[in-house]
């Protein structure tokens, strides 16, 4: 009887080795997408396109079904892990630098033009000192002032196409604080104004020319 205990005994201490190992493993190597974490939302496929991307993001287009397909898709929020995540601030980085890049000499961009479908946009401000392009995490639109003026617009996602969109002179928008992780909100006006309009219809699969009076090519006009 001692000699079964003995044996039980170490079989326990073998099978509780087996699970710390195992434990270790997870921590040290993370989960199969990259995820140590599993409340970071991002999906593996997002996850790797951060990753692989050197400098800039290629940025999704209309004429590809594929891509067509993910902006019209509708982007779910972040989470504090989300935001604290390296995936995050890399994909800031790399949003930013895909919109200031030469051949694309954008004012704004949405996650999901990169094929990321979460709510995060980056924008220029025009309306602050030094035009800075900020990025702008779980943003919402919270209210609309003033009679909409007519303007013209063009899109990343459609290359060579522009169209008369009529968007409101003043809005009050709200967005996640990546630091304090709680909500802010803030007025804006003017031209900065459009663009937040025209980035925030991007997250919920609303592109410029559902809402333009017309669409044309820039020889066109």
């Amino acid at each position: 009887m001692k000699k079964r205990i003995s044996l039980d005994f170490l079989s326990v201490l073998l099978a509780l080795a087996t699970i710390a190992v195992f434990v270790l493993l997870v921590i040290l190597t993370g989960r199969k997408d990259g995820r140590t974490d599993p409340s970071i939302t991002f999906t593996e496929h997002e996850i790797s396109l951060i990753r692989s991307a050197d400098s800039l993001m290629r940025v999704l287009t209309v004429s590809d079904s594929a891509d067509l397909a993910v902006l019209r898709g509708k982007s779910s929020a972040l989470s504090g892990a989300d935001m604290s995540s390296p995936y995050f601030s890399r994909l800031s980085r790399l949003m930013v630098a895909t919109m200031l890049d030469s051949a694309q000499a954008g004012v704004g961009i949405a996650a999901p033009q990169v094929g990321v479908q979460k709510r995060v946009v980056a924008v220029q401000r025009f309306d602050k000192e030094g035009e800075p392009v900020e990025v702008y995490p779980n943003i919402s639109i919270n209210s609309f002032s003033g009679e909409p003026v007519p303007g013209r617009e063009g899109c990343l996602s459609i290359p060579g196409r522009y169209g008369i969109v009529k968007r409101y002179p003043q809005i009050v928008i709200s967005y996640t604080d990546t630091l304090t992780f709680k909500s802010v909100s803030d007025t804006v006006s003017g031209f900065t104004a459009v663009i937040f309009q025209h980035e925030a219809d991007h997250l919920d699969g609303v592109l410029y020319t559902d809402r333009a009076d017309s669409v044309f090519t820039d020889s066109a006009r």
